[in-house]
C-alpha cells in the first residue's frame, strides 16, 4: 500500500512539475512561439517598463530596413559628431568612436549589436536622420507599424529617459519582426565578438552582452538591457530543431537571474509544448477527389500559413480534418474556394482554414461524361 502510494506520489510530482506555470524571479515577462504567436507564459506582460538597450533593436530595424530598401549601404561612412563621442566616455556601454572618425554603417551596426555601444546609436542616428530627435520620430513611426501600442521612443540608445518606454509584450513584437524580416541581417545579434580597430589606442576588442549566446543551448539573439530604475532586462530567442522561442523579461535583480531565469523560460516552454506547421501558404498541398474531371485529384492550397502550438499532454487529441461537398464537381477555376481545413483539440474547433484550387480543373467531354454517370447508375462506381 505505502508503495502504491508513493508511486503516485511520484507521478502527480512530475505531471505537476512538468505541466505547472513557471516561477521566474522577474517583475514582467512574456514567452511566445515565434511560428504561431501562441503566447506560451505571460507575467504582467503589459506592466510598463523602461526598455534600455533593447531600444537597439528598432535602431537596428531602421538601419535594416534602409539596407533592405536599397536606401543605405553597409559602406557608407557616417562622421562621429561630438554628441555622439561624448557616450564614449567611462560609465557607457561604448564603441569607442572618435569626434569626426568616418566608421562605416556595417561597423555602428556591429558596435550597437554586439559591444552594446551607446556613441554608435547616436552616430549611426545622426547619419540617417541628421538628428537624435529625428531618428526617433522615425523609429516610433516603425513601432505603430509593428503594433506595439504601449511603447515611445524618445533616443536611439535606450539611456536615461522617463518618456522612453514599452513593455515586454511590445518588445516581443519588435524582435519577432527583426527575424521574420532581416533574417541575414539578424545573424549579427549572434555574433559573440566585435573588434573595433579605434583611433589613437590599440583595437578593442568587446564581447556580446547576451550571456545565453556563449551556453550553446540554440540562443542565437537578441539583446540585453540595464537600467539602474529598471534592473536587468533581456530579449532572447533560441532554435531547437527548427522551431523558435522568443522571451522577453525585465526587472531581474542580477545579471546571473537574467540569465538562469531567462533560460529556464526558454527551456520550460520547449519542454511542455509543440508547435505543428498545418500548412504553408502556396507550398502544402490538399488532394480532393473530383467527379467527371480529367483529372481525379484535385490540389487545393492556403492562402495564409498556419502553425498550432499545445501542450504535448493534449497532443493525442490534435485533429485535422477535410471538410467539403464532395467529389468536387468540374469545372473549377485556379484560386476558387473549394474547401476548409478544420482544426479542432477534442470537441473545440481552434481554426477553420479555407482552400483553394491550385490549378484549373477542367471537365471531360460529353461522350466521356455520358460513360462515367452510366458506369455510376448501373455499378455505383465513379
Amino acid at each position: 500500500m505505502n508503495k502504491i502510494f508513493l508511486t503516485l506520489f511520484i507521478y502527480l510530482n512530475l505531471i505537476f512539475s512538468v505541466y505547472a506555470n513557471p516561477i521566474i524571479n522577474a517583475r514582467t515577462g512574456i514567452l511566445i512561439d515565434y511560428h504561431s504567436d501562441k503566447i506560451l507564459y505571460e507575467s504582467d506582460a503589459d506592466a510598463q517598463i523602461y526598455p534600455a538597450s533593447m531600444t537597439k533593436i528598432m535602431t537596428s530595424i531602421i538601419a535594416f530596413d534602409l539596407l533592405k530598401k536599397n536606401k543605405l549601404s553597409l559602406d557608407d561612412l557616417f562622421v562621429v559628431s561630438e554628441n555622439a563621442w561624448r557616450l564614449s566616455q567611462s560609465g557607457y556601454s561604448s564603441m569607442f568612436i572618435m569626434v569626426n572618425d568616418q566608421v562605416s554603417v556595417e561597423d555602428l551596426l556591429k558596435g550597437i549589436i554586439i559591444a552594446s555601444g551607446n556613441d554608435a546609436c547616436v552616430a549611426l542616428a545622426e547619419g540617417i536622420a541628421g538628428s537624435e530627435e529625428s531618428f526617433a520620430e522615425i523609429m516610433n513611426e516603425k513601432a505603430d507599424e509593428i503594433g506595439m501600442t504601449s511603447t515611445n521612443f524618445t533616443n536611439s540608445s535606450g539611456i536615461n529617459d522617463p518618456d522612453n518606454i514599452s513593455t515586454v509584450r511590445d518588445i516581443a513584437l519588435m524582435s519577432k519582426y527583426l527575424i521574420a524580416n532581416y533574417p541575414d541581417y539578424y545573424e549579427l545579434f549572434k555574433e559573440k565578438t566585435f573588434t573595433w580597430d579605434r583611433t589613437g589606442g590599440d583595437p578593442i576588442k568587446q564581447g556580446n552582452r547576451n550571456p545565453l549566446l556563449y551556453k550553446n543551448v540554440g540562443v542565437d539573439g537578441v539583446k540585453t538591457g540595464y537600467l539602474a530604475v529598471e534592473k536587468y532586462s533581456l530579449a532572447s530567442s533560441m532554435i531547437k530543431n527548427d522551431r523558435r522561442l522568443i522571451a522577453v523579461a525585465s526587472g531581474f535583480s542580477t545579471k546571473n537571474l537574467r540569465s538562469s531565469e531567462s533560460l529556464k523560460l526558454l527551456n520550460w516552454g520547449f519542454r511542455n509544448t509543440n508547435t505543428f506547421e498545418i500548412s504553408k501558404k502556396g507550398e502544402t498541398v490538399f488532394e480532393l477527389e473530383t467527379w467527371l474531371a480529367k483529372s481525379e485529384k484535385l490540389k487545393a492550397v492556403t492562402k495564409e500559413d498556419y502553425y498550432i502550438t499545445i501542450n504535448k499532454k493534449d497532443i493525442r487529441n490534435l485533429n485535422v480534418t477535410l471538410n467539403y461537398k464532395g467529389p468536387i464537381v468540374a469545372p473549377i477555376q485556379k484560386g476558387e474556394k473549394i474547401a476548409n481545413l478544420v482544426i479542432s483539440n477534442k470537441d473545440e474547433i481552434i481554426k477553420t482554414l479555407p482552400l483553394y484550387a491550385n490549378e484549373d480543373l477542367k471537365k471531360v467531354n460529353f461522350f466521356k461524361s455520358l460513360i462515367t454517370s452510366l458506369n455510376y447508375l448501373i455499378w455505383g462506381d465513379v
